[in-house]
Formats: structure tokens, C-alpha cells, sequence
């Protein structure tokens, strides 16, 4: 095994911003992020800065959700598919200037692996039980058994120093990856700087010189910023930034269905959470059309367990009876399960303007059946640690989304799950769940997922409530900017700026 210096200390000089050096691009969000682990992170502020950007994995996910190739170049599958053999990139550096190889990608897939990492990303590689380094360009991943969404998985599965593998500290505030951006500086409550890498695999990539990420708090501040040309993108903003900048000169709008969703979350070890009458008379008391309306200014559609986006996965919430606002029927449920109202409850609110508006809207909803609901306030990190802690009654907030089923319910809804911050247990469930995980072919798969989709829409742990359009809003002299449905800002890469 190889040994190689790790360099942490990455610096770079000052990089000026706005218009005295017009390679440079000024990205606003609302906050600073939690972490830049790409092993740990799961807020989109944390993910839009480092994914795609500062890091690569063996695949990655294209705007048309398709598997394509990232740090590696090729695989082949064997014929039992159980082992997978991939075939890396030569001359791929990391940040630091060593070389990036296989000893990397097998520390990389062991470290999200470990239980002392924590990783939420684990149900991904959770069934690769043998890593073999066949030579530093070339590694083997087997399995027991089949994975199918094995590649779409590897997708999230960012590429770090081997020297990284057991420390779970640096990387939070110092990333080290192979993207075309590497990481200068974070100042905290203002900004991370993100430098062009001169050795980035790809010649003539990227174009910019580097990417400032801003943390502006005030949507009207970074509104204005943008009109202004002081900010060249606005990513993942809510409705009503984006009708407000629909008519604006010199901005550009581009939008997607998202694969991310709304939800509302419920923690079954909080009473009377804990009882699937009690989830689906909750179900029944939402009105999701008045949510999309109210709150998300009706960009977006009613959301089931998966985005409507993912054609051949998703059913119709017609499907769903507890998707019919019914008050009655929800006091109904409530009656049978024993359930005395009202009951007192908490929800604890993403600090992002589209959830506070959706949380006033469920504690007005939910107050028609009994439901007293206090709503709960507080900052990113701590929002994070509390949902992490399953330090919650409910929660409401946008998750991400992902091509294949499996990388949303496997770890959100399975017994043990990684993301199941429900603690939420269903041995039926999870016998659907490892076989559309184990499964190849695509219509017992399909068969497996609609079971899991028609119990978890009405009894399961979360409450989907919409799939909103995804907005990100762009200053005209911002070019070759792509919109993806994952959220993620992938196409920097390729985006340059006017004069």
C-alpha cells in the first residue's frame, strides 16, 4: 500500500469578486453550511458548495437523471452481477497535489461504511462486502448479493485521501477532493472561496477562475445582488424569490421538476406518533393543494413517496385515499385509535422561507382535528444535530431526491436505516425493501416499490406533501449554466461570464 502525504493547509491568494475579476462567480445562499464533509453533510447548503464542485465520485447522475461516468472511466458486471470492476481515470490528482487511485476509492466506500463515520450516505455501500485493489488504476467491488442501484448509489459516494479514512474531523471544515474547484478559505457568516484547479483531469475545465459561495440571510438582498450583477446565481430558490425575479431585466430562469421534496416528518417513539392511525388521520387533515398554493405559490404537485419526476417509479397520489382532505374521517381515526384531543405537539422548522410557510399552514390544518401544533425555530446547525438526535415530535423541510428509489427508502424508512430518524420499524416493509434492493429484474422491483410506496403514503413516518418546481435564478452574463434536478451545481464546470 502506498503512502502519501496528505497537504490540509490548501492556500491560494486572495480572490477579488464582483467586477474586478469577472472570472470569478459570486454564488448567494441563505446561510452558512453545517459541514463540508462529503461523507456526513446532508443540508443542501453543504451539498450544493462541495458536491460536483470540490468532489467526484466513480459515477455521477446527468440532468436527465442517467448513470454516467465520473472518476471512472469504465466498468464491467459480471454475469451473476455480483461483482463490479472499475476502471479509473489516469493522472487524477487530488487538491493536495498527490495522486488519486484505487487505494483511495476502496478507503473512500470503507470509510462511509464504518460505524464510528456515521455516515448517513451508509445504506448506499452497505451491501459492497469485498473491495479488491487489482492495480492502482483498477478496483473490484463484490457483493453477497445482487445491489441493483449499485451505480446510481456509487454516484453519491464522494472520492477522498485515503489518509482520511478514519478521521472524521478535517474534512468538515477543510474539504480535499478531485473537482475542477478546490477550496481556499471559509470566513465564517460571510463566505468559502473555491479556486479553479489547474490540474483538474479535464483540460480546458473549468472555465472560471474560482467560485465564491455568500451567505446573505435577506432574500431581498440577495435579489437585489443579482439584478445588480454582484451575484451571478441564485441556486435552489423558493417560489416566491423566483416570481418576484421572473420579470426582472438581466436574469434568467431556469427550472426543473425536483426530484427533492417537502415533507413532514414524524418521530414514532413520540406519542401518539407512534400509532399508524394517528399518521394517517394527520395525512387526512393536510390539504396539499392549499400548501402548494399558500405557501409554495402553486409551483409544485401533491407529492406521494417519490417525485413524480421519476416517471417509471412513482404512482399517482390518486392512489392514496388519505390524500383526500377529510376532517371528519381524520377525528374518525383518531376516535378509533384512542386518542383523546387535542393533542399538544411540536414541529421543528427548516430555516428556509418555503418551510416556515408550509409549517403555518399544517398548524392551521392539523388544528381542525385536534392537533395543537408549537412550531419550532432555530438555526441550521442546530436544526441538523436536533434531526440527526431525533431530538423531534415532527419536522418539516425539503429533502433531496435521487434516481432510484432504493437511495431514498432504504435508509429513510428501513429498520435501522442510516436516515431513519423515525426510529421507525415495519418488517413487511422491509422485506419490500431488500427486494427491490436484491432485485434485477425491473418489474418485481417496480411490484416491490409500489407495495412500499401505498403503505408509507398514508401510515409510514413521513408526510411527502409537494414536489415543487426547482428555480435557480441566474444573471444573464452567467453562460453554460445547466439545471439538474437533483439541486446539485454540477454545470459550474462549465459556465463562464460575459464582459
Amino acid at each position: 500500500m502506498s503512502v502519501k502525504k496528505l497537504g490540509l493547509a490548501l492556500t491560494a491568494s486572495a480572490i477579488l469578486v464582483g467586477s474586478a475579476t469577472a472570472a470569478t462567480l459570486n454564488v448567494a445562499i441563505d446561510s452558512s453550511p453545517a459541514g463540508l464533509d462529503p461523507h456526513l453533510i446532508t443540508a443542501f447548503n453543504s451539498v450544493v458548495i462541495v458536491q460536483g464542485n470540490v468532489y467526484e465520485g466513480l459515477t455521477d447522475i446527468d440532468a436527465g437523471l442517467n448513470v454516467v461516468p465520473d472518476l471512472a472511466a469504465s466498468w464491467e458486471i459480471s454475469p451473476d452481477n455480483l461483482s463490479y470492476t472499475f476502471k479509473l481515470h489516469s493522472g487524477v490528482t487530488f487538491h493536495d497535489g498527490s495522486a488519486m487511485d484505487a487505494e483511495d476509492v476502496a478507503a473512500s466506500i470503507r470509510r462511509v461504511q464504518a460505524e464510528a463515520t456515521a455516515s448517513p450516505k451508509a445504506a448506499s455501500v452497505m451491501p459492497i462486502t469485498g473491495i479488491e485493489i487489482i492495480d492502482p488504476l483498477t478496483v473490484k467491488l463484490s457483493l453477497d448479493a445482487p445491489f441493483a442501484p449499485i451505480l446510481s448509489s456509487l454516484a453519491t459516494i464522494a472520492i477522498v485521501p485515503a489518509e482520511l479514512e478514519a478521521d472524521v474531523e478535517a474534512l468538515q471544515q477543510t474539504p480535499v477532493g478531485t473537482g475542477p474547484f478546490k477550496f481556499v478559505e471559509w470566513l465564517p457568516n460571510n463566505e468559502i472561496t473555491l479556486t479553479k484547479f489547474d490540474g483538474y483531469r479535464e483540460a480546458g475545465l473549468p472555465k472560471l477562475d474560482g467560485v465564491t459561495f455568500k451567505f446573505v440571510p435577506e432574500a431581498s438582498t440577495r435579489q437585489v445582488g443579482l439584478t445588480s450583477g454582484d451575484y451571478g446565481i441564485l441556486p435552489g430558490i423558493d417560489p416566491a424569490t423566483a416570481l418576484q425575479l421572473k420579470a426582472q431585466p438581466g436574469v434568467e430562469l431556469y427550472d426543473t421538476l425536483n426530484v427533492s421534496y417537502t415533507l413532514l416528518g414524524m418521530n414514532v417513539t413520540r406519542e401518539p406518533l407512534g400509532n399508524a392511525k394517528v399518521r394517517e388521520a394527520i395525512n387526512m387533515l393536510l390539504n396539499r393543494e392549499e400548501i402548494i398554493a399558500g405557501a409554495l405559490f402553486g409551483a409544485g404537485v401533491p407529492g406521494g413517496p417519490l417525485s413524480p419526476a421519476l416517471t417509471g417509479w412513482a404512482l399517482d397520489t390518486s392512489e392514496f385515499a388519505c390524500y383526500t382532505t377529510n376532517v371528519d374521517g381524520a377525528k374518525a381515526l383518531l376516535a378509533e385509535a384512542g386518542i383523546e384531543t387535542p393533542i399538544k405537539l411540536s414541529i421543528l422548522v427548516l430555516p428556509r422561507q418555503d418551510a416556515r410557510d408550509i409549517s403555518q399552514v399544517i398548524q392551521q390544518q392539523l388544528v381542525a382535528g385536534g392537533i395543537e401544533v408549537e412550531l419550532v425555530n432555530k438555526e441550521i446547525g442546530e436544526f441538523v444535530q436536533d434531526w440527526r438526535n431525533s431530538d423531534f415530535d415532527m419536522f418539516v423541510s425539503a429533502n433531496g431526491g435521487n434516481p432510484d428509489p432504493d437511495q431514498y427508502f432504504f435508509r429513510t424508512f428501513r429498520s435501522g436505516g442510516p436516515t431513519n430518524v423515525f426510529k421507525y420499524a415495519n418488517a413487511d416493509m422491509d422485506a419490500l425493501l431488500d427486494t427491490g434492493r436484491t432485485e434485477t429484474d425491473i418489474a418485481k422491483r417496480k411490484e416491490a416499490y409500489d407495495a412500499a410506496q401505498r403503505t408509507l403514503a398514508c401510515q409510514g413516518p413521513v408526510a411527502h406533501l409537494a414536489y415543487g418546481n426547482l428555480f435557480t435564478a441566474v444573471n444573464a452574463k452567467v453562460k453554460g449554466f445547466e439545471i439538474y434536478p437533483t439541486g446539485r451545481l454540477t454545470s459550474l464546470v462549465n459556465v463562464s461570464i460575459d464582459e
